[in-house]
């Protein structure tokens, strides 16, 4: 499998921008040190550029020492050499045009639906991803106290991603008409981070599995846009805790900077992290500027 990963990332061409996109809503732990292997060793073996993003759309469980900790984690990991990045919240006006523009055309609209009421009318499992049934789609409900959602019609959006293969997806199916604001008037993941990549020039995706069933609705989101700069992604391998549960910050996993208080370097964790997700046999450190040779 990694060998043939290898052979498809020396087809693609140099000076993609990829992204690296942390939440300050904790402190990073090992799933995360992986996936910025996969970030920074595909870069580095391919020649792309790293966008650092700090994605604190999620207002209500950002903390400022989680965004310290962040910036100050990558920094001793060796990855990044300055504190330089892109904030979200630097960018409300950018999700606030972009909204208007489509309310505008007759596609945002005014939700007052809890997820308890969604259940209660689709009887759909409360441990799976919700699809919105429309309810208030022609209600014209007022803003306030009210989320925001984007219609999305019929679509089917095929790509093939790196890791996975060709994937086909079906948004209105999957998750009906995204919320792009929540009640709180905080802007959402899939909007926001829509919006960015393209505003910030990306075409690599490299994140996780647990996000290959929001690409669909990312791509449908920039077609509504008229964003049309081609992606690329590679939704790579997770840790995981238990067989039905991925290393997760909310269940209070190791974070890096206990880690290193534990005496850990930073090359041990890296090298821990790649093993975890089978780009290593055995656990060893390796150093920031050698993750390239994992994938090249």
């Amino acid at each position: 499998m990694l060998a043939e990963i290898r052979q498809q990332l020396r087809n693609l061409p140099p000076g993609l921008r990829t992204r690296f996109a942390p939440s300050p809503t904790g402190y990073l732990h090992l799933g995360h040190a992986a996936s910025a292997v996969f970030v920074w060793g595909i870069a580095q073996a391919i020649d792309a550029e790293i966008v650092l993003r700090i994605e604190d759309h999620d207002r209500g469980r950002v903390r400022p020492e989680y965004e310290k900790a962040i910036i100050e984690d990558l920094l001793w990991l060796g990855l990044i050499a300055k504190p330089t990045f892109f904030r979200q919240s630097d960018h409300w006006d950018r999700y606030q045009n972009k909204m208007e523009d489509a309310r505008a055309r007759g596609l945002v609209y005014a939700c007052t639906c809890s997820r308890r009421e969604i259940q209660e009318r689709t009887g759909e499992d409360s441990r799976e991803e919700l699809r919105y049934d429309g309810h208030c789609r022609d209600l014209n409900h007022p803003d306030h106290q009210a989320g925001l959602r984007i219609r999305m019609e019929p679509q089917d959006l095929s790509f093939t991603d790196l890791w996975t293969g060709p994937q086909g997806q079906k948004p209105s199916e999957q998750c009906g008409d995204v919320l792009i604001r929540d009640r709180d008037g905080y802007w959402t993941y899939n909007f926001a981070v829509s919006i960015d990549d393209a505003a910030e020039d990306i075409d690599l995706i490299i994140r996780g599995q647990d996000l290959l069933s929001a690409t669909g609705r990312q791509l449908q989101l920039r077609s509504i846009f008229a964003i049309t700069k081609p992606l690329r992604f590679i939704h790579h391998p997770l840790i995981w805790e238990s067989p039905e549960r991925k290393l997760s910050k909310r269940n209070g996993s190791t974070s890096l900077r206990h880690l290193r208080e534990q005496g850990h370097s930073a090359a041990m964790i890296l090298g821990q992290a790649a093993h975890s997700v089978g780009l290593l046999p055995k656990p060893e450190p390796v150093a920031a500027h050698e993750l390239k040779g994992l994938f090249a």
